[in-house]
This record gives C-alpha cells, structure tokens and sequence, in this order.
C-alpha cells in the first residue's frame, strides 16, 4: 500500500511539472496521460507522439479527461451550447417559428444569442431565415433537431 501512494504521489509530482506544457504536445496527439507525462519534449519526433497517442488512448484518461476537463483536457463548450440551443428550440418552436417568419422577434433574440450571432450581425441574419422559412420549418411534424440542422445550415 505504501508503495502505492508513493507512486501516486510521484506521478503527480511528476505531472504537475510538466503540465503547463502539454497545450503545444496537444496539438497532434489529444490530451491524456500522455500529454501530462511526454509534454512538449515528445512533440518533436513520431516517436514520441506514437507513445504519446498510446498512452492517451490505452490508459482511459483521455476519455476522463473530455469528459472531466481533467489531463490537459478542455470540456467542449460546443457541447453544451448545443444542447441549450436544442432544449431552447424543443421548447420554444412555435414562438420560433412565428419569428422567424416575422424577421424578428424574442424567441429569434435568444435563439442569436445561444448561436453566438453578434448584434451587429442579427438583422441580416434574421433576414436570411426569414427568406428560408420553408426551408427551416420543412413539414408541420418537422422535428427541433432538424430545424437546428436546418437553421445552421442557412446561417453558415
């Protein structure tokens, strides 16, 4: 057991130094266990981003780590503004959908606003959702994640 702990508290004596500088080693390789351990020092040479990959990949903390934001890992905030977009479209099509075909509009304000639309940017925007409708809005039984899909796909 006290083998144990002294490993453990090696390991993390031994990460937390080179922790500042697994961003760059992130690069081709992911975040994990070995991004922590390998660093920056293993970036330079295919070598060292194999052992780097296996090591994020065979130890699970990669995995942990997306999930966690632990090991170097950044949580995706894509993630959750898309889930927000979602629940805000699942519980709010029909508002949406009268905005949309008014060009403005609360619903069509918060709907920018989790989308990351600037201000500036919104009348043209909503203009163009606007001229899309049928395209947005394909069928009365026409699910929220489709209309996402389609909302996002007229804006890009």
């Amino acid at each position: 057991m006290k083998k144990f702990l002294i490993g453990v508290l090696v390991a993390g004596v031994m990460t937390s130094g080179v922790s500042y500088a697994a961003s760059k080693a992130q690069e081709n390789t992911g975040c994990g266990l070995g991004a922590l351990l390998i660093g920056d020092k293993g970036n330079d040479s295919m070598l060292g981003q194999l052992a780097m990959t296996l090591l994020n990949a065979t130890s699970g903390s990669q995995t942990f780590g997306i999930s966690s934001g632990t090991s170097e890992c950044k949580t995706p905030s894509k993630i959750a503004q898309n889930e927000r977009l979602n629940e805000f479209v699942v519980a709010n099509m029909d508002n949406l959908s009268k905005d949309i075909a008014m060009g403005n509009g609360e619903s069509l304000d918060t709907l920018a606003e989790l989308m990351g639309i600037s201000v500036d940017n919104r009348a043209e925007v909503y203009g163009k959702l606007q001229m899309n409708f049928s395209s947005i809005f394909t069928s009365s039984s026409v699910q929220a994640s489709e209309v996402v899909d389609n909302i996002v796909t007229i804006i890009q």
